[in-house]
């Protein structure tokens, strides 16, 4: 049940303005392992929103690697194994605008997305933020912290998984007949769920 979940706080609207990532590796039904990068925007402009929300200030990153450099260390988890996120469209987004502003290629990634994934298992909710979600399945997170963000997906991947008892993470898209995303150097499919399984959900 290996997956690597990963979440981005931006410096401004721009998706290519990272400020901050984490990561929570996942493994035989647990988070074993969660960090967070502090990322150097290019053009180091922040915007009073964004602050904020994750609390993240120019001067927190001034000694920071830039997004290249700092994703470097993660290029072969991301690649080799399934990433999760919540809200993953933005998320990969994050990714792709963040390579295309460096000239770098992206890695191949294989992903999806658990907001999509809890509409489908607690389609009961009256929200499927994160906060709520988590709330749901009693795990308690400092939310738009990326570390604790990316903690909280893998918990609520974890959480379908038991609730389906789905053996494996890479088996939970199969179960909730949903597409598994994927990025690569020339574009991206998105994670999708079929109309029909909403509205059989919803029946």
């Amino acid at each position: 049940m290996r997956a690597l979940a990963i979440d981005f706080e931006t410096a401004n609207e721009q998706r290519s303005s990272p400020c901050s990532v984490g990561l929570a590796w996942i493994e035989d039904g647990a988070v074993i392992r969660v960090e967070e990068r502090l990322v150097r925007p290019r053009d180091m402009r922040f915007s009073r929103f964004n602050i904020a929300v994750h609390g993240i200030r120019p001067a927190d990153v001034e000694d920071a690697a830039e997004f290249p450099e700092v994703m470097e260390e993660f290029e072969a988890d991301l690649s080799d194994t399934l990433v999760i996120a919540h809200n993953a469209s933005f998320d990969m987004s994050v990714l792709r605008a963040s390579y295309q502003l460096y000239g770098v290629t992206c890695p191949d990634i294989d992903y999806v997305c658990t907001l999509k994934m809890a509409k489908v298992v607690w389609r009961e909710l009256a929200s499927h933020r994160l906060n709520e979600v988590s709330r749901h399945i009693d795990f308690s997170f400092k939310h738009h912290n990326a570390a604790e963000d990316a903690h909280a997906c893998g918990e609520v991947a974890l959480a379908a998984a038991r609730k389906l008892n789905v053996s494996s993470l890479r088996d939970l898209p199969i179960k909730l007949e949903m597409t598994t995303g994927r990025l690569h150097a020339g574009g991206y499919t998105p994670c999708s769920v079929k109309p029909a399984t909403r509205t059989a959900r919803k029946s």
